[in-house]
């Protein structure tokens, strides 16, 4: 038996609660199912369902689920022990992948538009963390925040009094944490004045 963390027959594979986020999914959840060949594609024994907040990094999620998982887990042993329980074969329908997340798979390409820029992101925090380059060094994100403006080209970069916005095929984006080579993360305020950026700089 096994315990994995969506809504089987969605997102079987190594990362499911991170292309759940991707995605845009509302809803995930946990299964627990029996283990067979196939890529989980055991008949299921039963469900737990999760809402995805607008917020929730990939990190968040896996905390959560965490926590209603062992529920379910020790739900179905208790009713494979007295026999309650029976396994049900998954759907052939709703059937979809998630590979791990690669360190490329991490990286932003700020010619999509924002809101699947900003779910990348969420997607990839903690792990293994989204990133993208300045001035040719490599620079990590943590999560961004959606503004309502479109006034920036990809990846242009404006400094604000205390915030810092990036362009996108779409909605600008205005970025949170950030971490420079060889220092910890810090706001992105704070990253704008020590890298004193020029009008026109861009993130690549």
């Amino acid at each position: 038996m096994n315990l994995h963390f969506s809504l089987l027959p969605a997102w079987r594979g190594a990362a499911p609660v991170q292309h759940a986020i991707l995605a845009g999914d509302d809803v995930t959840g946990a299964s627990t199912f029996l283990i067979e060949a196939g890529l989980d594609t055991g008949p299921v024994y039963g469900v737990v369902t999760e809402a995805i907040r607008p917020d929730d990094t990939a990190g968040d999620l896996l905390e959560r689920l965490s926590v209603s998982g062992a529920g379910l887990l020790a739900a179905t042993m208790d009713g494979l022990a007295d026999g309650s329980l029976v396994a049900v074969p998954q759907s052939g329908d709703g059937v979809s992948l998630a590979p791990k997340i690669t360190v490329e798979d991490a990286r932003i390409d700020w010619q999509q538009p924002g809101r699947p820029v900003e779910r990348r992101v969420r997607a990839c925090t903690p792990s293994p963390g989204a990133w993208t380059t300045f001035r040719d060094e490599r620079l990590k994100l943590g999560p961004l925040t959606l503004r309502g403006s479109n006034d920036l080209a990809p990846g242009e970069l404006r400094v604000g009094r205390a915030d810092v916005a990036v362009g996108t095929a779409s909605l600008d984006l205005q970025l949170g944490l950030v971490q420079p080579p060889g220092k910890r993360p810090m706001s992105a305020a704070d990253w704008a004045r020590g890298a004193r950026i020029e009008p026109g700089e861009r993130l690549a």
